[in-house]
């Protein structure tokens, strides 16, 4: 607002000018003129005169100058209405704005440029009736505007001090507004001329500006001025407050300089300079290093690329943390291994119960090592279910060895950018993970645990199992590149165990470089070991009791084990037993009397119903159920397959959630049945009447794969003969359509889960009697193999 009143430009009709003071400004700016009938217009192409005001107008247009001409030589008035649209170069009665003002003539100048420039002083408020004439110039009939009484109240006085208070405010916050501008409010006395003053010079659009002129009630028309001082108010202020807080940024950065330069000419002239000191301790620790050469090399050319930087700038302290992440790298420094072989073997024995097959291996590794005297790492992959000890077992091997331990989970991660680290440019970057880690260890040789790397993610930041590729390849990672080092560190030392409970959705190429090692269930024996060698004490230790407090019994253990846990691992058998600790605790806290030997009747109190019931699946009462064995990704289960048939269209329908290779299993069943119909005491008619379904119960879990062939003919024959299948039988293998029956893998899985549940047969291919051999004799204790090796034994031994 107001940054008109310091222009003068004169330009055609309507353009920018400079308002001037009426001759009666401390009166009514409207006044009481007598109006011819018809008087000369000039249409004004981008602003509107208010009565009271005077101002120039430079006059280009042709018909204009007629106009101001005939109005000049006659009654000095002339009809002053704003055009709609400023392009409009010839406008007509449709183009004008109804209401504008009666203008009187107060003096016409020459200019020196040929133009006209005429002086106007707004009179009255007139209405446009009609155009008389457009030619030579425009005419027309124009009738003033009945004033209406101006009300003189409290209410129209606090409005004008309300508008004066924000015009003074507007003025202090506009700096290109001059002072003379508050000198000018001052010495307006009238209302109504001060509203229409500042109407006039608002920063608003020609049509904002009528619609306060057509206003013709005093206080409506100044609340609508306040409303658009107010806008402009809030934005002066917004800019206000944005340019004192540039301007005191700038000011503080200014100041900082100064200061910091000052403080840098005292600490030299003390010879303090921190920064010289901090470069002197790096290269001290760079001197203690044992690393190789071309390491010092890189590390001596950073060191004086930082010489050479002004401490102030942003990249000096980004190269102060690389130098000093170089520095704290434990570049050839190794711990030493224990090679007491028993004493290491003994370690692992304490720490975990069972498998043999990891231990094994790391005896393996640690007597070469010892003969040797110089091997690369074993890389292994331990494959089990959940609560197994895969985990924990890293840590065990770590502290046999006398190695540091580091883990580092890999579930989620979908940025190969943690693997490798950010180019050191970037803000914020970092080394990779794999770095961090050993920096964090202080050794090149630690027990580096990758934890569930079958669950690693990607995305378009890259994919990380790609960037692991380098990592666990023995040939490749002794010159291990990570992108923020720019450097090759020797991994070659480091002893990788990951882990996984799947190996489906591990990458090939990642899976051939390492040695995969298989960690089977526990079976009910092997619970009842951890839990009394490693559980109970530490849940006992946990809940601040004491060895006198609680006594549990193998037999109790099997009860919790059978009727309140249905797993592969021990987890929530550790949560079970944590149950039995916390209502013991309470009781000795309370100071209650209670018996510390826990016996099997009183789990129901402690732990509450039963969960698992040992003989659910072992008796089947009519045909046409029979019960498989399968594997899962947390160890094996039973499944029961259900046929039924039905009057109808011939048809094969298969429910439950299965993949293809189980639905073609169903098929193959089925063909073969077909087959050997009068062999198996089938009816053949029965296929030409009757539809067959198959379900497999549990719909929303997935299930696939091709040992349930044997479980899906033995279902389909009983339901087809009316016989019934044994009970406490459990079956798993492949079936062909030549009447073979091949073997099947998680074979330990699947006979623990069997023998959880209570059966008591199991039967399998021939080729999988190797793997019963393999497992404990001592758990496979209450279980009877049968070893078949055509589809045509299977039926035999299940229905007899």
């Amino acid at each position: 607002m107001f940054d008109r009143i310091q222009q003068f430009i004169l330009g055609d009709e309507g353009q920018d000018y400079a308002p001037m003071f009426s001759i009666n400004e401390n009166d009514d700016p409207e006044e009481v003129i007598d109006i011819p009938n018809t008087l000369p217009l000039l249409a004004l192409k981008n602003t509107v005169l208010f009565p009271g005001l005077v101002i120039p107008i430079t006059v280009g247009r042709s018909k204009s100058k007629i106009s101001i001409k005939k109005a000049y030589e006659g009654s000095k008035l002339v009809g002053v209405f704003s055009q709609k649209e400023i392009n409009t170069e010839s406008p007509s009665q449709e183009d004008l704005f109804q209401i504008g003002t009666v203008a009187k003539i107060v003096k016409l100048l020459k200019m020196p440029d040929g133009n006209t420039t005429a002086i106007l002083q707004g009179k009255s408020k007139a209405e446009l009736m009609g155009l008389t004439s457009t030619d030579p110039n425009l005419e027309g009939e124009v009738k003033a505007l009945a004033k209406k009484k101006k009300p003189n109240n409290k209410e129209i006085k606090a409005m004008s001090a309300s508008i004066r208070d924000m015009a003074k405010q507007i003025i202090e916050l506009s700096p290109n507004i001059p002072t003379e501008a508050m000198i000018m409010l001052q010495n307006i006395k009238s209302d109504e001329f001060l509203m229409n003053f500042i109407a006039s010079n608002l920063n608003i659009d020609v049509r904002g500006k009528q619609h306060i002129l057509e206003i013709t009630d005093t206080l409506a028309k100044g609340n609508e001025i306040l409303k658009l001082m107010g806008k402009e108010l809030d934005m002066l202020e917004i800019k206000d407050q944005i340019e004192t807080k540039v301007r005191g940024n700038i000011e503080k950065q200014q100041r900082d300089y100064f200061l910091n330069q000052q403080l840098k000419t005292i600490q030299d002239e003390l010879g303090q300079n921190p920064h010289a000191e901090e470069l002197l301790e790096l290269e001290a620790k760079a001197k203690e290093k044992k690393w190789g050469e071309a390491i010092q090399s890189h590390f001596d050319k950073e060191m004086k690329r930082v010489k050479r930087m002004n401490p102030q700038v942003a990249e000096y302290s980004i190269m102060m943390n690389y130098l000093d992440t170089l520095l704290q790298l434990p570049w050839e420094e190794y711990t030493s291994d224990n090679f007491d072989l028993k004493n290491v073997k003994s370690i692992l024995d304490k720490d975990h119960h069972g498998l043999e097959d990891v231990k094994d291996r790391i005896l393996e590794h640690l007597a070469v090592l010892k003969l040797k005297g110089d091997m690369k790492a074993p890389i292994l992959l331990l494959v089990g279910p959940p609560g197994v000890g895969k985990t924990s077992l890293g840590k065990s091997i770590a502290s046999a060895l006398g190695r540091k331990y580091i883990r580092m989970s890999l579930g989620g991660l979908h940025d190969e950018s943690e693997i490798r680290g950010h180019r050191k440019t970037y803000i914020g970057a970092m080394p990779g993970r794999l770095v961090q880690s050993i920096k964090k260890a202080k050794s090149s040789n630690p027990v580096f645990i990758l934890d569930e790397v079958d669950k690693i993610g990607n995305s378009f930041r890259g994919d990380p199992s790609s960037a692991l590729l380098e990592v666990l390849d023995p040939e490749q990672n002794h010159s291990f590149y990570d992108n923020y080092l720019e450097l090759e560190y020797d991994l070659s030392k480091v002893m990788f165990i990951a882990t996984a409970n799947s190996l489906n959705s591990i990458q090939p190429a990642l899976l051939d470089r390492m040695e995969i090692i298989r960690i089977s269930g526990y079976s009910t024996e092997e619970k009842i070991q951890i839990a009394k060698k490693h559980l109970v004490k530490k849940q006992r230790e946990e809940h601040g009791l004491k060895a006198s407090h609680i006594s549990i019994s193998d037999k109790v253990l099997s009860a919790i084990i059978q009727g309140y846990t249905r797993e592969s691992g021990v987890r929530s058998l550790d949560r079970q037993i944590a149950g039995v600790m916390r209502y013991v605790a309470k009781k000795v806290a309370m100071e209650e009397s209670y018996n510390p030997k826990v016996k099997e009747e009183e789990l129901k109190e402690i732990l509450g119903h039963p969960k698992f019931k040992k003989d659910k699946y072992s008796k089947i009462k009519q045909s046409g159920v029979a019960i498989g064995l399968a594997w899962t990704s947390v160890g094996g289960d039973i499944l029961f397959i259900e046929a039924s048939t039905s009057k109808g269209k011939p048809a094969l329908t298969l429910t439950g959630n299965l993949g293809d290779v189980m639905k073609e299993s169903a098929t193959t069943a089925l063909s073969y049945i077909k087959a050997h119909a009068e062999e198996l005491g089938v009816d053949p008619s029965i296929f030409e009447n009757n539809s067959i379904h198959i379900h497999v119960p549990e719909g929303a879990i997935p299930k696939d794969g091709p040992s349930a062939g044997v479980t899906m003919l033995t279902a389909l024959t009983s339901i087809l003969t009316g016989r019934k299948v044994k009970s406490s039988l459990a079956m798993t293998g492949e079936i062909t359509l030549r009447g073979k029956v091949l073997p099947v893998g998680g074979i330990k899985e699947k006979v623990l889960a069997a023998k959880r549940s209570g059966i008591k047969n199991i039967l399998l291919c021939e080729d999988n009697r190797k793997d019963i051999e393999k497992i404990n004799q001592e758990y496979l204790k209450g279980l009877e193999f049968i070893y078949v090796e055509q589809m045509g034994e299977v039926l035999e031994h299940a229905l007899g």
